[in-house]
């Protein structure tokens, strides 16, 4: 078990990461980063830049704690946001079906009691089976890819899609919990010779 004794503040509202902070069996609270999102670059610029703003957008309203922000994208030739349209949705998946495709996720990390960032990228490679276009259209009926990067749910009726991963499946999901559970021990060890206490 990872044991923190500064808070742990999560800059992020989305149900899964809150699900997988709930496995890793740590405790937080939740304080949703409204830091401007817009950035172009290789994807794993993308996802470094924009959870280290969630991060430090949401930082100075929690002295002395840890703050936590990510950021996920899906890449294939092209970013792959959250469609906002069905037509997209199918578009994305038919763009996915019978490929890989890499997903990265971004985590910064700050302790605002010693201004400490740490920040680090995990990439995971998905394959997806051939959709036909019936699967295509009744998965996105379902309502699930339309809130997703990339159009699908690992976790959830997307992963009937998905035959192989190289990687993190937490990092699909949306956070790669041994690459956290290494960042949190990273500064926790920072913390204890720096202060004696972590």
């Amino acid at each position: 078990m990872i044991r923190l004794k500064l808070p742990l503040i999560l800059a992020s509202g989305s149900p899964r990461r809150k699900e997988i902070l709930d496995l890793m069996g740590l405790s937080y609270t939740v304080d949703a980063s409204d830091a401007d999102e817009t950035f172009s670059g290789r994807p794993t610029e993308m996802v470094l830049e924009l959870s280290y703003r969630k991060a430090a957008a949401v930082a100075p309203r929690h002295p002395n704690a840890l703050v936590l922000a990510a950021d996920t994208l899906v890449f294939s030739d092209t970013v792959l946001g959250k469609p906002h349209t069905p037509e997209c949705a199918r578009e994305m998946l038919g763009r996915l079906s019978g490929n890989w495709h890499n997903v990265y996720t971004g985590l910064t990390l700050i302790n605002t009691r010693t201004n400490r960032v740490i920040r680090n990228v995990d990439r995971t490679r998905v394959h997806f089976v051939t959709m036909t276009q019936e699967e295509i259209d009744d998965y996105v009926a379902t309502g699930e890819p339309l809130d997703k990067a990339g159009a699908y749910g690992i976790q959830g009726r997307g992963g009937m899609f998905i035959d192989r991963i190289e990687g993190s499946y937490s990092n699909v999901v949306g956070l790669p919990m041994a690459m956290l559970r290494g960042m949190l021990q990273e500064m926790n060890g920072a913390q204890e010779r720096n202060s004696g206490v972590f």
